[in-house]
């Protein structure tokens, strides 16, 4: 009798094991390669006094069926995970990077409801057309250029809505912008809308990023160890997840842009200045998504308060620590001489480098995008992108005009880089700070949507790099500018009429075509043209002619 009520115990306990094993080796979800799985944790309750993000650890490591790769992935509080501030929901965001079934393999956790919590469960990954992820193109000319997860390459041009989170401006007045219709509409003429996390120079006058030692909401960036589940869940995660569906980059500034309360989040003033928490939280809730970049602080060097290069590169190298993927990560460098020296004998952590050089005509535009990537005299190139993040801010504000926008970003990629712009139409006013994006008034944004297009579809510009003019060009005028793959094609940058320039063609037959960038017109102008060829440039601020051998 004893033996057989031990044997129905020991059933019982293995029923119940098994049970427990097949619940946990559920399918989680199902998402298509290149794309975000979220998963949620039920986890200890947490109200508006509490500091998860800096109390609470959750590390999740999935692993492809195969055995490799694994990828561990951070965790996050997200309230009641519908956007209220109390609640036990942790989330964990994980992208799959190849077709099959990604296993969580372990979840670790310093809380006990958490530790062990979907373990063995799975994503299934599906097959998908997603380009993925950006890195710098190791082989690229110069590893001058972005390429994605696919291989595939796009021109980036970005535009600039530094606190159109909030959907307000001047006086505290609501803008009657949409935070997703703002992501959609930037999609239609760029690659890519650079923002802060946080309030700025118009904030919102109820909703506030961060939670002070009581629970209420604030704009003080010092309490970055405690952010506000509701701000991020309603504000973030739409432009974020909006600008993915379009695939729009959605980089994000984690501080600034210019208010002291903005800028304070790094400094973490009332947790001991220890950014830890801030720098986990942003890398779990965002470092998942494959078109996030980060951009630890805008005009990081000019604005109080300020930082030096130490403390920008020690917490760049923190929060790379925290990226389970490679999200592109840098800092706005405010100075007019371009990206600080000092950073190359710090421990390296920026992928690419942020410039910030205003400028209305094409070869000086160029030439600032080139030099940084050249480096100090003596120390050799730095072979990293270089992107112009205030590059042309349209309007009076700045007073430029649409041509030298549209000018600036064509020097921008005859110097081998990228640009972003803005509308300013005054100072601390325009779509460059509320959003609510018009490309009526941003009169730019059409022609720069048309350069990119162009770029994408007629040349391979991954392959291009600066090139002296005298090389296949002989005696241009010095306003031009010109990228070469030397043999294979050539691309040179106009903004003056010039009769009589000759192109010097190897052997081959050459296409050559001219992109008048304000116009938005294309014109053949040869087809098989062979050793030197003769042509003219026309009175407009920005052409580019491409030089393309054995294309028909």
């Amino acid at each position: 009798m004893r033996r057989y009520s031990f044997l129905v115990v020991l059933l019982s306990v293995l029923s119940a094991g098994l049970s427990e094993l097949a619940a946990s080796a559920a399918e989680l979800s199902s998402v298509p390669v290149c794309s975000v799985a979220e998963v949620v944790f039920a986890g200890p309750r947490q109200t508006a006094a509490d500091a998860p993000a800096r109390d609470v650890q959750l590390a999740v490591c999935f692993r492809h069926e195969s055995g490799s790769p694994e990828f561990t992935v951070h965790g996050f509080f997200d309230g009641d995970g519908q956007g209220g501030i109390n609640g036990d929901v942790f989330k964990v965001r994980f992208c799959p990077t190849r077709p099959g079934k990604w296993t969580i393999a372990d979840v670790r956790s310093n809380a006990k409801p958490l530790a062990g919590q979907h373990r063995g469960g799975y994503i299934t990954a599906t097959d998908s057309q997603l380009h993925g992820f950006w890195v710098p193109d190791d082989e690229s000319s110069g590893r001058r250029w972005f390429r994605r997860s696919d291989g595939s390459h796009q021109y980036i041009i970005g535009n600039t809505h530094y606190t159109f989170l909030t959907e307000h401006g001047p006086n505290g007045k609501p803008t009657g912008g949409n935070i997703a219709a703002d992501m959609a509409a930037n999609a239609k003429f760029f690659k890519k809308v650079r923002f802060g996390l946080q309030n700025g120079q118009y904030p919102h006058p109820t909703e506030k990023p961060w939670l002070d030692d009581d629970g209420r909401p604030t704009d003080d960036g010092n309490y970055s160890h405690r952010p506000n589940p509701r701000w991020f869940h309603q504000r973030v995660d739409l432009a974020v997840r909006t600008a993915f569906e379009h695939d729009l980059i959605a980089d994000l500034i984690l501080a600034g842009p210019d208010t002291p309360e903005s800028r304070t989040t790094l400094k973490a003033r009332h947790n001991a200045g220890d950014t830890t928490p801030y720098l986990r939280y942003a890398a779990a809730r965002y470092g998942s998504f494959p078109n996030v970049w980060l951009c630890l602080c805008n005009e990081y060097d000019i604005k109080t308060p300020n930082y030096t290069q130490a403390e920008i590169a020690a917490l760049g190298v923190t929060i790379r620590g925290f990226l389970p993927y490679p999200t592109p990560l840098s800092v706005h460098d405010g100075s007019t001489i371009g990206w600080s020296a000092k950073f190359d004998s710090l421990p390296e952590w920026a992928d690419h480098q942020i410039i910030q050089r205003k400028i209305r005509t094409i070869a000086p535009a160029a030439d600032a995008i080139d030099a940084v990537w050249r480096g100090e005299a003596g120390t050799g190139p730095r072979r990293k992108p270089t992107v112009n993040d205030e590059l042309s801010y349209e309007g009076a504000g700045d007073k430029h005009t649409e041509a030298d926008t549209i000018a600036a970003h064509l020097g921008a990629f005859l110097g081998g880089g990228y640009g972003t712009t803005g509308e300013k139409h005054g100072q601390k006013l325009g779509q460059y700070f509320w959003g609510c994006f018009d490309a009526g008034k941003h009169t730019a944004a059409d022609n720069l949507g048309w350069l990119r297009e162009t770029i994408d579809r007629e040349i391979t510009f991954w392959k291009l790099a600066p090139a002296a003019a005298a090389d296949v060009f002989p005696d241009l005028d010095r306003r031009f500018r010109v990228l070469a793959w030397p043999d294979h094609e050539y691309v040179l940058g106009t903004d003056a009429a010039k009769s009589g320039i000759v192109a010097n063609l190897g052997s081959g037959r050459w296409s050559v075509t001219r992109h008048d960038v304000i116009g938005k017109e294309s014109q053949v102008l040869a087809k098989d043209a062979t050793g030197r060829f003769a042509f003219d440039a026309p009175a407009c601020r920005a052409v580019l002619f491409h030089f393309r051998k054995g294309r028909p």
